[in-house]
C-alpha cells in the first residue's frame, strides 16, 4: 500500500497492530505507531486501544499504560486489555488498583474482564487475588454465565481450594467438558486422585484435554499402572493422543520402571510422528534410564539431530543413577565446551549427585564452587542436598554438619533426612539422633525418622524406648512404608511385599527362595540380620531378613525368565546391606545379570559384583 502511494485511513492501523502483537514484533510495532501519529490518527482511540494491547503483548506494559492514560476515551474493551496486559505479566496488584479506577470512571467492568482475571489467577495459582476479584464480582451484582462460572471454578481448582471449587461445579448446569476438566485437574494437583477420577466417571462426553488431565493426574500422583491403563482406554474410544498426552504417558512408563512397556510407547510415538519432537526424545532418554536401560537412553540421545540443554541433563543424571560417574562427568565436559550448550541449575544437580554416589569429594567441591562462580547460579536446596549427601556418604560427617548449619536458607526435610542417612550409615548415632528430632520438628509424622529413632534405640537395647516410638507411632497413625518390589513378566507388573503370601504361585516362589538360599549359602553367603530392628532371636532374624520383596521377585524372575535375559526388579526403598549381597552373589551362582532399581539409583549385579561398587 505504502509503495503505491495508497492513503492509509485509521482502520488499517488496528489490525497492523494486532499483527505486530500476535508476532510480538516490537521494532514494527514502534514504525506502526510513529506512522500513525504522522498521519494524525495517534489520539484515535481505536488506534489508542490497539496500541495499549500491542505494547502490553511485546511485554513492555509500562508504555501500554502510558498510551492508556493519555486517552481521552476509554470504553470496556480497552481496560480490559490493559487489564489483560497486567495479568500476563503477573502485576496482580496493578489489575485491582485498575479495577477501583474503572469502577470510579463508571465504565462497569462486565463478565470478559472477570473472566481474563480469574484465568491469569488460575494459571499462576493466585487464590489470595482471585478471591478479591470474586468479592467484586458479588458486590457488583454481575451475572456468573457460563465462562465466568468456569473460570471462578477453574481459579479455586487450580490454587487448590477444592472445597470452594466443588460447590462451584455442582452449582453448573449442564456440566460443561472446560469445568470437568479443571475439577479433574485440581484434584489431582492436591493428590487427591481418587475423586479426580469420580468426575471424569460422571463425564458423557469427554475430549481429548480431559482424557490427559486424567492420564496426568495418576502420572503425577505416583500411580503409573492406571495413567497406562486409561491411556490404552482412551485409545479404543479411538482419540488421538498430541504431545501433552505422550509427555504424561512416557513419564508414567518412566515411574513403573517396566522396559517392555516403555519400548511398546516408544514403538507407538513413532508410529504417530512425534518421534523426531525434542520434548518427546527428552521425555525417553528419561524413561529409558529409569526403566534401566543406558543403552536405549544413550541411542535416543545420539539419534537426535538436536539436543537442547534438557536433552544433555537428561543424559547426564541417566548416567548419574546408573553409577556411571565417568560418563556424567564427560558429556557435562562435552556440552560446555565442544557443543558450547550452557549447563543450567538441573545440570549441576545431575554431576553432584553422581559424585555423591561415586565418593568424588574433591570434584563435587569444584563443581559446587564453578556453578556460583563461572555460571552465576545460585544453589538450590536440590545442590547443598547433593553436598550433605556427598560429604556424609564419604564419612565426612562434620563437614555435612558444617554445611547445613551455613547454608543460608533452612535445612528442609531432604537434607536433614540425607545427614540422618549419613548418620545411619556410619553409626553416628547421636548425631543422627539430633538430625531425626530437626526433621520431626518439621514434618511430625515423618515415618522414616521415628523408625531410625526407634532402630537406634533397639541397637541400644532401650526396649521401653522403642515401644515408646512405636506407640506414639500407632497413636498417630504413622506406619513404616513396607518393602514392595516389582518385577515384569509377559507384559504383567507383579508386585511382591516383605514375607508377601498372595501371588498365586507363591509356594513354587519360597521353595524356590529355600533352593537360592541353598546354593548361594555353599558359595559363602551368610545373612546379614543387622538391619532387622525388631527384639527378635537371631533365627528369626534370619528367616525375616530372607523374605525381603527383591528377593521374592528375584526368585520369581528364576522360575520364570530364560536363563540369557535379564532379571529387572524395581524396590520403592533403598536396598538393604544383605539384598545386595544376595544380588551380586545370585548374579554369579547363576550367572544371569541381575539389575535392582532402588530408591535412589540402579544396581547392576553381573558376575558377583556390582557397578555401585558397594557405594551407595
Amino acid at each position: 500500500m505504502q509503495n503505491r502511494a495508497f492513503p492509509i485511513d485509521r482502520f488499517a492501523f488496528p489490525p497492523l497492530l494486532k499483527a505486530a502483537s500476535k508476532a510480538s514484533a516490537l521494532s514494527e510495532g514502534r514504525m506502526i505507531h510513529g506512522l500513525g501519529v504522522k498521519l494524525g490518527y495517534g489520539s484515535d482511540p481505536f488506534v489508542e486501544t490497539a496500541l495499549v494491547g500491542m505494547y502490553a503483548a511485546c511485554g513492555l506494559i509500562s508504555e501500554a499504560r502510558f498510551v492508556f492514560d493519555k486517552m481521552s476515551h476509554r470504553d470496556v474493551v480497552t481496560w480490559n486489555i490493559m487489564i489483560d496486559g497486567y495479568c500476563q505479566s503477573r502485576l496482580f496488584d496493578n489489575v485491582l488498583a485498575l479495577l477501583e479506577e474503572m469502577k470510579s470512571s463508571n465504565t462497569e467492568p462486565d463478565q470478559r474482564i472477570f473472566t481474563t482475571i480469574l484465568t491469569a489467577c488460575g494459571r499462576v495459582g493466585n487464590l489470595d487475588i482471585g478471591k478479591v476479584v470474586h468479592g467484586f464480582i458479588s458486590e457488583s451484582n454481575i451475572v456468573i454465565d457460563s465462562h465466568l462460572h468456569s473460570a471462578l471454578l477453574n481459579m479455586y481448582a487450580s490454587s487448590g481450594d477444592m472445597d470452594m471449587a466443588q460447590s462451584l461445579y455442582d452449582k453448573l448446569e449442564p456440566k460443561n467438558v472446560v469445568a470437568s476438566t479443571a475439577i479433574i485437574s485440581g484434584y489431582s494437583k492436591v493428590g487427591n486422585v481418587e475423586a479426580a477420577r469420580l468426575v471424569f466417571d460422571e463425564m458423557v462426553d469427554k475430549d481429548l484435554v480431559c482424557w490427559s488431565a486424567m492420564i496426568s493426574g495418576y502420572s503425577e500422583s505416583d500411580k503409573p499402572q492406571e495413567a497406562l491403563k486409561i491411556f490404552h482406554e482412551m485409545q479404543q474410544y479411538g482419540i488421538k493422543p498430541d504431545q501433552v498426552t505422550m509427555l504424561s504417558v512416557i513419564s508414567a512408563c518412566a515411574h513403573l520402571g517396566a522396559l517392555d512397556q516403555a519400548k511398546k510407547i516408544h514403538l507407538f510415538v513413532d508410529e504417530i510422528g512425534f518421534g523426531k519432537a525434542l520434548p518427546i526424545n527428552n521425555a525417553l532418554i528419561d524413561m529409558y534410564a529409569k526403566c534401566g536401560s543406558l543403552e536405549e537412553a544413550k541411542e535416543v540421545f545420539l539419534r537426535m539431530r538436536r539436543k537442547n540443554v534438557i536433552s544433555w541433563t537428561s543424559m547426564i543424571s541417566a548416567f548419574a543413577i546408573h553409577g556411571d560417574v565417568d560418563n556424567a562427568l564427560k558429556y557435562f565436559q562435552k556440552m560446555k565446551f565442544e557443543k558450547n550448550v550452557g549447563p543450567n541449575w538441573i545440570t549441576f544437580v545431575g554431576v553432584l549427585y553422581a559424585c555423591s554416589h561415586a565418593g568424588l569429594v574433591e570434584e563435587g567441591k569444584k563443581l559446587f564452587e564453578s556453578m556460583v562462580n563461572e555460571y552465576g547460579i545460585t544453589p538450590r536446596l536440590e545442590h547443598y542436598g547433593c553436598m550433605v549427601d556427598l560429604y556424609g556418604r564419604a564419612n565426612r560427617i562434620e563437614d555435612a554438619l558444617k554445611l547445613v548449619e551455613t547454608m543460608p536458607m533452612a535445612p528442609n526435610v531432604v537434607i536433614w533426612g540425607s545427614f540422618m542417612a549419613a548418620c545411619r550409615q556410619h553409626a553416628e548415632f547421636e548425631l543422627g539422633e539430633f538430625a531425626a528430632k530437626r526433621l520431626l520438628e518439621l514434618d511430625p509424622d515423618h515415618d522414616g525418622a521415628h523408625v531410625f529413632l526407634s532402630n537406634i534405640y533397639a541397637k541400644e537395647k532401650r526396649w521401653e524406648n522403642v515401644g515408646a516410638v512405636r506407640q506414639f507411632m500407632k497413636n498417630k497413625g504413622i506406619s513404616k512404608e513396607r518393602g514392595l518390589s516389582m518385577i515384569e513378566m509377559d507384559n504383567e507388573i507383579h508386585e511382591f511385599l516383605t514375607a508377601d503370601k498372595r501371588h498365586k504361585r507363591m509356594d513354587e516362589i519360597y521353595a524356590k527362595l529355600e533352593e537360592v538360599v541353598e546354593k548361594l549359602k555353599k558359595a559363602g553367603y551368610d545373612p546379614n540380620t543387622n538391619s532387622v530392628m525388631v527384639d527378635l532371636d537371631e533365627d528369626e532374624k534370619r528367616e525375616v531378613i530372607l523374605w525381603h520383596s527383591e528377593k521374592l521377585a528375584l526368585c520369581y524372575g528364576l522360575i520364570r525368565k530364560e536363563k540369557q535375559s535379564c532379571i529387572r526388579i524395581i524396590k520403592n526403598l533403598r536396598i538393604c546391606e544383605d539384598c545386595h549381597n544376595f544380588m551380586k552373589l545370585a548374579s554369579k551362582v547363576f550367572d544371569r545379570e541381575i539389575v535392582v532399581r532402588d530408591r535412589t539409583r540402579f544396581h547392576h549385579c553381573k558376575d558377583g559384583l556390582c557397578s555401585c561398587k558397594d557405594y551407595w
